[in-house]
């Protein structure tokens, strides 16, 4: 059985984090909500807290089962976690009357202590709290101390119970990754086993117990994740999987012929449908960034539907849903925001009577590229940069028609051609062109121009949760304006986007 870890979270910021540095170990591990814990939580050999935007001292403050803490498997309890476990046992937490944000380093640790074995003197660590623990319960001991904080890390006497109030996941703690694996390693007494190729092992043979010999489909988009879930899913079950690509105009230039291309010689039973006409249609006249998204998913079902009914007893449906779009979908809070809507969460309409297969849900972006190369996927197709699921309705500001995608298709494959022959595409994570709804004056020859402007994107980032844009050299961004403004027809002016994610997000709509 897999060894695994529990991080309950109780609504920070830092969780996903948390979880990264996790695998990173090679360590596999689960993000639950703190108040969805599991009933069996001895299936797990480690369990970690998370930090909070709440105070202990809340009377809404989450409220954990102090039982299952106390249960004999070693806990690593996080900032918030920290300080609720010294709360209900017996120490005392009340608001810091000091600055405790931002980067300390440890003015006193333990050395000989298995948690902090081999975390060097002055370790800098990163606090963000503004309660702190004031004493400690009786049955605990004092690990770490910063210049600040005095109970900065704690043990219990008798039981492996750690609690820290830094956050040893985030890059600013520069002894993080090994305090956590002294924690899942030392203490906990994990193997590290959770590798790219035993997924591959343990996916491909749940895959075989889950499906039978029943009948798949599944939706390619060209991109990393449907890739990545098509060949495991063919792995397993061969012959079973129908893979459908349904080109809806919103593609890039000349990506439907590409993308089909790039699937010969893979094995895989792959349709093409054009139905650039029909999704054309469905969005005239729509200017809403959500109503955009949701008569593109509601067109996509309807062609998908009916090229699924030509499949002989198809049961399932094959997604490339990824563990990010996994975790907000149960989040502590729930999604009550809607930023956008997402394409594989949400479920099927009734009339789509499919289960649901995902076999990458419990990967993040950067391990589906891992598992990818690990299955022999071409370099190429796992170097792709993500692209949304509408395309490129959501590049396009306001409404959207034919000419408006041509231009579009034009713009971006000028762009992303650049970044390959600048060679500067694998230092980005995501790039692309945005038609602003907007026109522009501008001269060309001896003529007045009112033509349209065009922002270029191209942001860095790990898993798209958070992205910084990329300073792109002045020389590359110089060319690459004088090529579109002289070889599209219809735009005179070209911007660069310099905002990061947050505020902003990677996409304008």
């Amino acid at each position: 059985m897999q060894e695994k870890v529990l991080i309950l979270d109780f609504g920070s910021q830092y969780t996903q984090l948390i979880a990264r540095r996790v695998r990173e170990l090679f360590i596999y591990c689960e993000i639950i909500p703190y108040h969805k814990l599991p009933q069996d939580v001895s299936a797990y050999k480690a369990l970690i807290l998370s930090g909070s935007p709440f105070s202990v001292r809340s009377e809404d403050a989450p409220q954990i089962d102090l039982e299952v803490i106390q249960s004999g498997i070693p806990v690593l309890a996080v900032c918030y976690g920290a300080q609720y476990l010294a709360h209900h046992l017996g120490g005392e937490v009340s608001p810091s009357n000091t600055r405790e944000y931002g980067r300390a380093n440890l003015a006193y640790h333990k050395t000989d202590a298995p948690l902090l074995v081999d975390i060097p003197a002055e370790s800098q660590v990163w606090m963000s709290h503004s309660d702190t623990i004031k004493q400690l319960p009786a049955q605990a001991h004092l690990l770490a101390s910063t210049a600040d904080v005095t109970n900065a890390a704690y043990a219990f006497d008798e039981q492996p119970i750690f609690g820290l109030q830094f956050h040893p996941e985030v890059y600013h703690s520069t002894d993080g990754s090994t305090l956590l694996k002294n924690f899942l390693v030392g203490i906990a007494g994990f193997s590290q086993d959770w590798t790219p190729d035993s997924f591959v092992d343990m996916t491909v043979a749940d895959l075989k117990a889950q499906i039978g010999d029943e009948q798949v489909i599944l939706g390619l988009s060209g991109g990393v994740d449907s890739t990545v879930a098509a060949i495991l899913l063919h792995r397993a079950i061969g012959k079973q999987l129908h893979c459908i690509f349904v080109n809806n105009g919103l593609l890039r230039k000349n990506e439907f012929d590409q993308v089909l291309q790039q699937y010969e010689g893979m094995g895989l039973q792959v349709k093409g449908v054009d139905a650039s006409a029909t999704f054309l249609g469905a969005l005239e006249g729509v200017s809403d960034p959500e109503q955009k998204r949701k008569a593109i998913g509601n067109t996509f079902i309807d062609v998908f539907d009916e090229e699924a009914k030509q499949v002989t007893d198809a049961n399932w449906l094959g997604q490339g849903t990824i563990y990010p779009d996994v975790i907000e979908s149960v989040s502590v809070n729930g999604p009550s925001v809607t930023i956008k809507s997402h394409h594989n969460v949400g479920g099927l309409p009734d009339f789509m009577k499919l289960k649901i297969v995902e076999p990458l849900r419990m990967l993040f972006k950067d391990e589906v590229r891992r598992v990818g190369k690990s299955l022999g996927i071409d370099p190429q197709i796992l170097g792709r940069h993500p692209f949304p699921g509408p395309g490129l309705a959501i590049r396009i500001l306001g409404d959207i028609d034919a000419e408006k995608v041509r231009i579009l298709q034009e713009v971006d494959a000028i762009f992303i051609a650049g970044l390959k022959e600048w060679d500067l595409y694998d230092q980005v994570w995501q790039a692309g062109a945005i038609l602003l709804p907007v026109n522009s004056v501008g001269v060309m020859g001896d003529e007045r121009t009112y033509e349209k402007c065009v922002a270029l994107r191209a942001v860095q980032s790990t898993d798209g949760m958070t992205a910084d844009w990329v300073d792109l050299p002045y020389a590359f961004l110089q060319k690459i304006s004088n090529q579109i403004i002289n070889q599209v027809p219809g735009v005179n002016r070209v911007v660069y986007d310099i905002s990061s994610k947050p505020p902003a997000t990677i996409e304008w709509e």
